[in-house]
């Protein structure tokens, strides 16, 4: 069956959106799979575009996930240019995802109650950027125990055992920022100025 172009490159962006989920949340193929009944083979293929999504293999995924469908195909909303930003719980967090289209960037904004400070590591793809908006975050990188406060910033490769929350005190508000493995933040700086000496200011 033909698809306009439009559905064509909705249908095409489920396989990346499927796959950045399923890692975001630290969940294995075989994970998914026990907890959708679909096979691993049929999963990997969705993610890879190779399987084309249906309906009948998309609820369950959502199911699984605990969102809804239209963030798993990424629906447009028609006559209405007001972006619809609908904050979800995860693991007890609040969770506002601030991109809508699948990418090689994906930004959340995260509320951290204060009761989340102890820490659970764990690994999975992808490079991480977080930017403390209030309060003081408590981020564990391998043996490395560091604490953020308010306008820090810092940055991961996510296959390190990692984990980041409240100190105890207060929730804290981030930005996260997940990125494919490799990518790196990149920054904007001014150029330094050159004295007629030829050194830099």
């Amino acid at each position: 069956m033909d698809h306009t172009p439009a559905v064509a490159a909705a249908l095409a962006e489920v396989g990346p959106r499927l796959r950045l989920l399923r890692t975001r949340r630290g969940i294995s193929l075989a994970g998914l799979a026990e907890a959708t009944g679909i096979s691993k083979s049929t999963l990997s293929r969705l993610e890879s575009g190779q399987r084309r999504p249906s309906l009948e293999l998309l609820l369950p995924i959502a199911q699984a996930h605990r969102v809804a469908l239209d963030e798993l195909v990424g629906a447009p909303e028609t006559g209405d240019p007001r972006v619809r930003l609908r904050p979800r719980q995860v693991n007890g967090r609040t969770v506002l995802p601030l991109t809508r289209q699948p990418g090689s960037l994906q930004a959340w904004k995260v509320i951290v109650p204060a009761a989340q400070s102890e820490p659970e590591l764990r690994v999975h793809e992808g490079y991480e950027w977080l930017y403390v908006l209030s309060g003081r975050l408590r981020l564990v990188i391998g043996d490395r125990d560091t604490v953020l406060g308010t306008g820090e910033a810092a940055e991961f490769d996510t296959r390190l055992p990692h984990w980041f929350g409240s100190t105890g005190e207060h929730p804290v508000e981030l930005l996260s920022i997940l990125g494919r493995q490799g990518e790196r933040m990149h920054v904007r700086a001014r150029p330094h100025r050159t004295a007629a000496d030829g050194s830099a200011h």
